[in-house]
């Protein structure tokens, strides 16, 4: 039986939204939410995941980046995937593994939406973003490495995955500028994550004056105020309206 064109993107919607309730499912079955509120909850698998870690490296590290994969595919938000890969790998192969995961994650989906979405996404999206489209013409690796910069300026990371479409960014542009871009507000969540699974090992309270007086803490959060004051820059700079 030969599909329309419609008819498949319609199928591959219906598939894409099977995953989201599938997954959500799952996770709302066996996790407890107030569970994961608890200090004591978090402190005492944190032990458990760690000893894990140390034991299936490789293949934690495995399920970690095909999770993040997926996860991105399904236009889910990066910032528990980057504290959770801080809290477990620590910052450096944290960041390492979270970004070369969540940029493979948005590229596939980056891939899908130009073959399946392309006319769906140019119609939610183009008239919102459409003075971004001069800037893109005249150096798309510039000005979207700029855009993930800066955030998106508040736009949702699943938004930014997909938002290029309406350029007909290449591939290779996209990636590079992905990469690039995510990397310095990435390695601030990361080191975040981190510095909270610090705080845990040393068997001290996590509270705000621990928080304020630990350097593993307070450092990322004043990188981040960094970023947001370049990025305001930068917005102004080359994102005049």
């Amino acid at each position: 039986m030969n599909l329309s064109p419609i008819n498949l993107k319609l199928v591959i919607g219906a598939v894409y939204l099977t995953l989201i309730s599938i997954l959500l499912y799952f996770l709302f079955s066996f996790i407890n939410i107030e569970d994961l509120r608890s200090f004591e909850f978090i402190r005492t698998n944190k032990d458990l995941i760690l000893q894990y870690k140390n034991e299936n490296f490789l293949f934690l590290t495995f399920l970690y980046f095909l999770t993040s994969v997926v996860w991105t595919l399904l236009l889910g938000f990066a910032t528990p995937l980057l504290l959770f890969a801080g809290f477990v790998f620590g910052k450096w192969w944290g960041i390492l593994i979270a970004l070369f995961s969540t940029t493979c994650g948005a590229t596939l989906l980056y891939i899908l939406a130009n073959l399946f979405f392309k006319d769906f996404i140019e119609k939610k999206l183009a008239p919102k973003f459409s003075k971004l489209k001069e800037f893109f013409n005249k150096n798309d690796i510039i000005y979207f490495t700029s855009f993930r910069f800066v955030g998106g300026g508040g736009t949702p990371f699943g938004i930014q995955n997909v938002l290029p479409t309406i350029f007909n960014m290449p591939v290779k542009n996209y990636i590079i500028a992905t990469f690039l871009g995510s990397a310095p507000s990435m390695f601030i969540t990361v080191s975040l994550g981190s510095g909270i699974e610090n705080i845990m090992t040393k068997d001290e309270p996590l509270n705000v004056l621990n928080v304020a007086t630990s350097p593993e803490i307070y450092l990322p959060i004043l990188g981040f105020l960094i970023i947001l004051i370049i990025a305001f820059i930068i917005k102004k700079l080359y994102f005049k309206q």
